[in-house]
C-alpha cells in the first residue's frame, strides 16, 4: 500500500516526484468528460516508465484473441478500448535541451486534481543537465460543456537564462496499445494538415472503421501578451505538429494554450469530421481558456449539487469519496445508449474498457439516486438492444429458443472474453442483467419499461436458466455444474449457491413480470409471446418445476450456505495466518495453489445475501459473513463494499468503517499494487453504496426509501442526496439524529429507523435517535 497522496477534502495532491509512483499517479489524476479521457501523462517529454493513455468513447477494436488452444465457442477477438491519438503533447527544447523530468533534477513538484472545479494543475522547478533551471506551470481538463473538446494551458519561466526556448505542440497518432496480443498496430492514417496556428490528423481503426478527427489550434504568450511568433509546421506519418522557437528572457514566462477537439465517426458523418472539427475548434478558441475554464466549474458545480458526499471529522474519507464520485461522473453521463462504463474509465487500458456485470450489480444503484432516471433506463437499454446478440452467444454454446447469454465482456453484445473459466462459465452474469431491472423499477415505479423491453429480456434470460440446469437422479433435484461463481478463485464448480440462487430468483422474476405485463397491457404481451414463439403454458410449467426443485448447498454443522460443493473439503486455513509476503495471492501465488485452497477473492455467498437480504434473518446473516470474511482476500475492487454494507447492517461499525476505507482509497493508496494500469472505476460505484447503503442505511421498501443510520466513531456527521421518483432529498445523519431536508416541490414518504415519517416539501425535519 502506497501512502503518498496528501490528505485534502477537494483535491488530490501529490508533492515532489518519484518516477516510481508515476504510473499509478498517470492513473489517479485520470481526466475525462464521459465522451473522451486521458491519462494523466506528462505534457513535456518523459523517457521514464509510463502509461500513455488517450481514449475515445465507443471506440474500439477487435483485437485477435490469443490460446495456446482453442476451444468450440471461443470468441474471435477480444475487443478493447484504444490509446488513440496523442493530444497533449507539447514538446519544450531549451538551448537544445529537451526539457524530460526523467533527465532533470526536479524540485517543488506538485500535481493538483481539483475535483471541484474539474481541472488537473501542475507546478514544477527543473534543472537540466545543462545547468538551465525552469519553472513550469500546466493545466488542462477535459470540457463537461463541449464533451469532444479540452483544453491545456502550459506555462514555462527561465530562472537562469536568457535564450531560444522551443515548443512544439503536437498530434501523434502513432501509438500503441500496451495490451496489443501480437504487438500490432491498430490505427491507419487516413489525413492530416497543419496550418499557422492549427492542425489535425484523422485516424481510422483497422477492421472496426472508426474514424476519430483529432485537431489543435494554439495561440502563444510571452508576459501575458498574445504574439505572433514563427511556425515551422512538422509533419510525418501520424504526426503533426507545429515548431514554435520563441527568445526568452530571464523571469519572463511564454504560454501556449493549446485546444484540442476529438470527434468520432460514431457521431459525425466521415466525410463531415473536417468541417465540424473546425467548428469546434473556432468556437472553443473564442471562447478562450478562462471562459472555458469558468464553464467547467460551473458544470461540475451542478453535479456537486446532487452528488456529493460531504464527511465532517475525517479529511481521507471526505478526500476519498470525492475521488469516486468525480470518477465516476467523468466516466459516464448517460447521454448515450451506445456506452457504457468499463472497469477502468478512461484511466487504462485493462479490462479492455469493455462492459461487464459490474454495471448492474455496482453502478445501477449509484446511477439511480444520484442522476435523471433516463440514465439508468440508458444503461438497461444497452443490454435490451444487445439482446440479439445474446441470443446468438447462447446458441453458439447449444442453447435453443430464444435462450440468451449476455457476454461476459463486450463492446457491441458479442462475447469477447478469452478465458474458458470466465465465458464458458461465469454465467451469474445474466442474472445481475435481470437483477438491474428489477432494481430499476423498484427504485423508480417505471414499470412501463416492463410492458416495451424488460419482460423480452427476462424471458430469453430465465430460457437460459432453464436449459442450463440439470436433473440430478441423485438428488431428486436440479442442479448447476461446471460454473464459476463471482470468486474466481474457483473454476468449474458444481451448485455455486450464489448461481443457483440467482437463477431461480431470475425464473421467479421473470414468471411476476410476466403477469404484470399481462395485466397492464395484454395486446403489447400477446404480441410478445407470438414474436417470440413464448409456449406460455409448458414454458412457465417448468420454470416453477426449477424453482421448487432447484438443489442450494448448505452445511447443517456450521448453519451457512455453502459457496459451493465441497468447499469444506478444502483446509480452511484463514486469511489472518497467512504469511504477508504471500499476498496478493494473485501475484504471489501460482493458479494451482490459488484453485487448491479456501480463499476467496471476492464476495459470492455474501454477493447474493446482500442481493437478497430480505429473504434472511439477521442471525442468518451474521453466521454467513463471520464465516466467509476471514476466508476472503478481498483481490478484487468489487469486494470491501459489499462487506462494508453487510458489516453496518449486522452493527458491526468497526469492520464497516475497515471495509469502506478500503474500498475508498483503493486506488488513492494503491492496495492491490495494480493501480499504475487504471483505477478501478466500477467498484468506485460500490464506494458510494458503502456510505449510502451501509452507514446510511439505505434501502427501498414498498416502494418508499427506509433509513437506518449510523455514524463512523470518526465521524462527527455526514450527508447526501437522493433522488427518488420526483423528490429530491438531502440526508444529513449526526450524533443529534437523522435531519432530512426535501429540496424539491413534492411531498415523500420516508421510513426512518423504522418508523413512517412525511416529509413536505421545502421543508425539513429532525429525527432523534431514540
Amino acid at each position: 500500500m502506497k501512502n503518498y497522496i496528501k490528505p485534502a477534502e477537494w483535491n488530490i495532491i501529490e508533492e515532489g516526484f518519484d518516477p516510481q509512483h508515476h504510473q499509478v499517479s498517470e492513473s489517479v489524476f485520470s481526466l475525462g468528460n464521459g465522451r473522451m479521457g486521458q491519462r494523466a501523462n506528462f505534457e513535456e517529454a518523459y523517457s521514464g516508465q509510463s502509461l500513455l493513455g488517450n481514449y475515445v468513447a465507443g471506440v474500439y477494436y477487435p483485437d485477435k484473441t490469443r490460446v495456446g488452444w482453442w476451444k468450440n465457442g471461443y470468441p474471435e477477438y477480444f475487443a478493447k478500448v484504444l490509446n488513440a491519438a496523442n493530444w497533449t503533447t507539447i514538446d519544450i527544447n531549451l538551448d537544445g535541451e529537451q526539457l524530460d523530468l526523467a533527465k532533470c533534477e526536479v524540485s517543488r513538484f506538485r500535481r493538483e486534481l481539483n475535483m471541484k472545479e474539474g481541472y488537473l494543475k501542475r507546478n514544477f522547478h527543473a534543472k537540466t543537465a545543462g545547468g538551465k533551471e525552469v519553472e513550469v506551470e500546466a493545466i488542462r481538463f477535459c470540457s463537461m460543456v463541449d464533451d469532444e473538446a479540452a483544453a491545456i494551458k502550459y506555462t514555462i519561466t527561465p530562472i537562469n537564462f536568457n535564450g531560444t526556448i522551443t515548443l512544439t505542440p503536437a498530434i501523434d497518432g502513432d501509438v500503441v496499445n500496451k495490451d496489443s496480443n501480437y504487438d500490432e498496430k491498430f490505427w491507419d492514417e487516413v489525413s492530416k494538415a497543419n496550418q499557422a496556428d492549427s492542425g489535425y490528423i484523422i485516424m481510422r481503426t483497422k477492421k472496426t472503421g472508426f474514424e476519430v478527427a483529432t485537431g489543435m489550434k494554439f495561440s502563444i504568450l510571452q508576459n501575458g501578451i498574445t504574439i505572433q511568433p514563427q511556425v515551422e509546421p512538422v509533419s510525418k506519418e501520424k504526426y503533426i505538429a507545429s515548431k514554435i522557437s520563441i527568445q526568452a528572457q530571464q523571469g519572463q514566462s511564454i504560454s501556449i494554450i493549446k485546444y484540442v477537439a476529438n470527434l468520432s465517426s460514431q457521431n459525425h458523418k466521415s466525410d463531415e469530421l473536417i468541417g465540424q472539427l473546425d467548428k469546434t475548434l473556432s468556437r472553443i478558441s473564442t471562447k478562450g481558456f478562462d471562459t472555458m475554464l469558468a464553464e467547467q466549474a460551473a458544470a461540475w458545480a451542478k453535479k456537486w449539487e446532487h452528488n456529493d458526499i460531504i464527511i465532517e471529522g475525517d479529511v481521507s474519507a471526505q478526500q476519498a469519496i470525492r475521488f469516486n464520485i468525480f470518477q465516476l461522473n467523468q466516466t459516464y453521463t448517460g447521454e448515450d445508449d451506445r456506452l457504457n462504463i468499463g472497469p477502468k474509465g478512461f484511466t487504462g487500458e485493462k479490462y479492455g474498457g469493455s462492459t461487464y456485470w459490474d454495471t448492474e450489480a455496482y453502478c445501477v444503484p449509484f446511477y439511480l439516486a444520484t442522476a435523471d432516471q433516463k440514465v439508468t433506463r440508458n444503461l438497461l437499454l444497452y443490454r435490451y438492444k444487445q439482446l440479439g446478440k445474446a441470443i446468438e452467444n447462447a446458441t453458439l454454446l447449444g442453447f435453443k429458443n430464444g435462450a440468451a447469454l449476455y457476454p461476459m465482456v463486450t463492446m457491441d453484445g458479442t462475447e469477447c472474453h478469452n478465458e474458458w473459466e470466465i465465458t464458458f462459465e461465469e454465467i451469474h452474469r445474466n442474472g445481475a442483467i435481470a437483477y438491474a431491472i428489477f432494481n430499476y423499477v423498484r427504485y423508480t415505479a417505471d414499470e412501463t419499461y416492463l410492458v416495451d423491453y424488460g419482460l423480452e429480456v427476462l424471458i430469453a434470460i430465465a430460457r437460459f436458466w432453464s436449459q442450463r440446469i440439470t436433473w440430478s437422479q441423485d438428488k431428486k433435484q436440479y442442479v448447476m455444474l461446471g460454473v464459476t461463481g463471482p470468486n474466481e478463485y474457483e473454476n468449474n464448480i458444481n451448485n455455486n449457491w450464489y448461481t443457483n440462487t440467482l437463477a431461480t430468483w431470475c425464473l421467479s422474476y421473470a414468471l411476476e413480470v410476466a403477469e404484470k405485463v399481462k395485466a397492464a397491457d395484454r395486446v403489447k404481451y400477446d404480441a410478445l409471446v407470438a414474436e417470440i414463439n413464448f409456449d406460455e403454458a409448458n414454458e412457465t410449467t417448468r420454470f416453477k418445476h426449477i424453482i421448487q426443485k432447484m438443489y442450494y448447498p448448505y452445511d447443517q454443522n456450521q448453519q451457512v450456505f455453502l459457496q459451493q460443493d465441497g468447499y469444506l473439503d478444502k483446509e480452511q486455513i484463514l486469511v489472518k495466518d497467512l504469511p504477508a509476503a504471500d499476498r496478493p495471492l494473485n501475484q504471489k501465488w501460482s493458479w494451482d495453489r490459488i484453485l487448491r485452497s479456501c480463499y476467496i477473492k471476492q464476495a459470492d455467498v455474501l454477493q447474493g445475501i446482500y442481493f437478497f437480504e430480505d429473504r434472511f434473518d439477521i442471525e442468518t446473516i451474521r453466521r454467513n459473513f463471520d464465516f466467509y470474511e476471514p476466508r476472503t482476500v478481498h483481490e478484487s475492487s468489487l469486494s470491501p463494499c459489499v462487506h462494508a454494507i453487510l458489516a453496518a447492517k449486522l452493527g458491526d461499525e468497526a469492520r464497516a468503517y475497515e471495509f469502506y476505507l478500503r474500498t475508498a482509497r483503493l486506488d488513492l493508496d494503491d492496495y492491490n499494487n495494480d493501480t499504475e494500469d487504471g483505477c478501478h472505476i466500477t467498484s468506485m460505484a460500490g464506494t458510494w453504496m458503502s456510505v449510502v447503503e451501509g452507514f446510511g442505511g439505505m434501502r427501498v421498501r414498498d416502494g418508499k426509501l427506509s433509513f437506518h443510520p449510523f455514524i463512523p466513531e470518526k465521524w462527527s456527521s455526514f450527508s447526501f442526496h437522493i433522488g427518488f421518483r420526483g423528490a429530491v432529498l438531502n440526508i444529513k445523519v449526526s450524533r443529534d439524529g437523522v435531519q432530512i431536508k426535501n429540496l424539491s416541490d413534492k411531498e415523500t414518504s420516508v421510513i426512518v429507523y423504522g418508523k413512517e415519517q412525511i416529509v413536505n416539501a421545502n421543508s425539513e425535519l429532525l429525527i432523534k435517535k431514540s
